[in-house]
């Protein structure tokens, strides 16, 4: 099954004096889904918002907003981060003792449940979980900071998961150095979906973000097998 190419950039690299009308910006400028990296100072070494934020943007855009956190522990905030307005929840593999668990506390909320990967993480970490799951998320840097060189060696694990996950509707999504260079190899790879922070944000008017996700879109799509 093939599972249709996202683009959800992350408000990280947006002006956060602006938060409301960035993310209004990029969902006008052809987001489709908008991506929000949670972290929490001690999982990450950084620290970026929570679900109050989250709450007060959640009016600026309908798109699907795809909640990543970076937090340890997780478990505790699952409901506050839905109730806040996300549709998806992603936790990391190596923020949660009991994954299963963590897993159905997203799917009690009647969210889409996701786990993220650091790159020196192995794909087996998710092979018993596979049917608890509608996204998973692969690092192509390590989690913390925007701007990041993206790690090519990524792109094998993501080929290994594309063939673990088999014919489930899941998707592959990745973060990290992504841009108009990088995204056809984890196309070409097995994703679907894409994290971009600074190249969406580069430029900083509507005008620029849609001339960049767009150039995101077409070298993404020139990777997709050719129909017979």
């Amino acid at each position: 099954m093939t599972r249709p190419l996202v683009i959800a950039p992350s408000i990280l690299s947006s002006d956060f004096s602006r938060l409301g009308e960035e993310v209004a910006a990029i969902d006008r400028m052809g987001a489709d889904w908008i991506h929000l990296d949670v972290m929490d100072g001690h999982f990450v070494p950084n620290i970026t918002f929570g679900p109050p934020v989250v709450k007060a943007i959640r009016g600026a855009s309908k798109k699907v907003f795809d909640c990543h956190l970076m937090i340890e522990p997780c478990d505790p905030y699952i409901e506050a981060f839905a109730e806040a307005g996300c549709d998806i929840i992603t936790v990391h593999a190596e923020a949660t003792t009991h994954l299963d668990r963590s897993l159905q506390a997203i799917r009690a909320t009647g969210k889409r449940a996701g786990v993220a990967l650091n790159p020196s993480t192995p794909e087996q970490a998710i092979e018993y979980v596979l049917d608890r799951l509608d996204l998973i998320l692969l690092m192509t840097v390590n989690p913390g900071f925007g701007g990041q060189a993206f790690i090519p060696a990524v792109c094998d694990k993501i080929a290994r998961v594309k063939t673990m996950i088999g014919d489930r509707p899941i998707d592959i999504e990745v973060d990290g150095g992504i841009t108009p260079e990088t995204a056809p190899l984890v196309v070409a790879a097995g994703a679907n979906a894409m994290v971009a922070g600074s190249a969406v944000f580069r430029g900083g008017t509507p005008e620029h973000y849609e001339l960049n996700i767009a150039a995101i879109r077409e070298a993404a799509a020139s990777a997709l097998p050719k129909a017979a």
